[in-house]
């Protein structure tokens, strides 16, 4: 296919209208005078005062919040600390272990939400933020874990080995050579973790319990009876959070590159 050619424009188009067209259509209808998503009638904002007036919803997104935070950091220090207990590992073993430790990522949601209900209950744990927590810290580690290894593939041995040579413990390479080098991974697996907790819905329904309610599990209840424009507004707001936070962190990126060319 040549570049900017009829044929590579067309596909284009079509996949960016695919994406973004039913994110533009939530943005535009939390705006929706009307509470019918079939027709839009006139700009309003009464969807989003709605919204801070609606305590369950905002109680589910605080829950949600809590949980992929908690979630995030547990699964960051397993994950980390595996792929780096995984580097120091017998070759034998090592093809073992990363198996078993990505194994939570292809077994299906729906059969290891069903796992964990029936662990939890062995326990006669109560459902609800703890097993929701341990749930999603299970399925979160492999994502840091993935993130993790593949830097430390790309680690030089000779930095670390260096280090021993001029005196240094086992922790003060950890802290000062492999923590630095691998953060960005850490970084990208963590944010991936973390939004993969704030979505989840499948394993969350069999691990939560009566008392405790999270935002996906709000949001596909109820589809039973219908989702009200709160939930649009909801998304829309998520969304420029979401916006917010990637042009911070870009320029953020962009000042600290200017800065080292400086030097």
């Amino acid at each position: 296919m040549k570049k900017n050619s009829k044929l590579s424009i067309i596909y284009l188009t079509t996949i960016f209208f695919l994406m973004y067209i039913p994110i533009i259509v939530v943005i535009i209808f939390s705006f929706n005078e009307s509470k019918l998503p079939v027709k839009f009638t006139a700009f309003s904002l009464k969807w989003y005062k709605s919204l801070l007036n609606n305590r369950d919803l905002i109680e589910a997104v605080k829950n949600s919040l809590i949980l992929a935070t908690l979630s995030c950091l547990l699964s960051c220090f397993i994950g980390s600390l595996g792929a780096i207990g995984l580097m120091r590992a017998n070759p034998k073993t090592r093809g073992v272990l990363e198996y078993v430790t990505l194994i939570p990522l292809m077994i299906p949601e729906i059969i290891m939400g069903m796992v964990l209900m029936a662990f939890f209950a062995t326990l006669n744990l109560n459902f609800g933020m703890i097993t929701l927590l341990i749930g999603h810290t299970a399925f979160c580690v492999p994502y840091i874990f993935m993130e993790v290894k593949a830097r430390l593939v790309g680690l030089d041995p000779a930095l670390c080995e260096a280090a021993y040579d001029l005196g240094a413990s086992h922790t003060r390479v950890l802290i000062d050579i492999i923590l630095p080098l691998i953060a960005p991974g850490i970084f990208a697996g963590s944010i991936l973790a973390f939004a993969m907790s704030l979505d989840d819905v499948v394993i969350s329904i069999f691990v939560t319990g009566p008392r405790v309610a999270i935002l996906p599990i709000k949001v596909y209840t109820s589809l039973k009876t219908g989702v009200t424009p709160d939930i649009n507004a909801l998304c829309t707001l998520m969304l420029l959070a979401t916006v917010l936070i990637y042009v911070i962190f870009t320029f953020i990126k962009y000042f600290r590159k200017k800065l080292t060319l400086r030097r």
